[in-house]
């Protein structure tokens, strides 16, 4: 279903207060910035990412790291850095947690002694296996306004806007 630029103009123009009650504030020129709409959307989806997954121990960042090292085992840093967009001290920092929890481990890179590859461990396979439909539950909330097809035009919007 696409909105027309008018109706979009409209949603973006008017908020609503947390108690449901319209205040009829402006957004002035936020309303058509769709950088604010990606702002906006990204702190919800944070903010449900915490609810569901409340207990688990584990950053949107790191549940990243583990799905691209689970899907490319031997992995180096840099890869995983340059496809999450996650600068190399974040990125170290953040597997130095997740090698301390035993759900990853660096190992000796067989074509670049300088680097090491990156494997999850089977405590990392088991979590993750336990993780995963949690996160596709965060991922159906996130979604529940959206049909298939508008989820994936979405997705391979933000991808292009994400490349640009």
């Amino acid at each position: 279903m696409a909105i027309s630029p008018s109706k979009a103009a409209a949603v973006a123009t008017v908020d609503t207060d947390r108690d449901g009650r319209g205040r009829g504030i402006e957004y002035g020129a936020l309303g058509d910035l769709m950088g604010y709409h990606l702002r906006r959307a990204q702190v919800a989806t944070f903010q449900n990412f915490a609810r569901v997954l409340d207990g688990w121990n584990i950053s949107p960042g790191q549940v990243g790291v583990l799905a691209l090292v689970q899907a490319n085992s031997g992995i180096n840093q840099t890869r995983i850095g340059n496809a999450l967009g996650i600068d190399r001290s974040t990125l170290v920092a953040v597997i130095d947690r997740l090698e301390e929890r035993d759900l990853i481990a660096r190992t000796p890179s067989p074509s670049d002694r300088r680097s090491h590859a990156l494997v999850l461990t089977q405590a990392g396979e088991t979590y993750l296996a336990e993780l995963l439909p949690q996160v596709h539950d965060h991922e159906r909330q996130i979604a529940t306004e959206l049909s298939d097809d508008e989820r994936a035009t979405l997705i391979a919007l933000l991808s292009r806007v994400g490349a640009a």
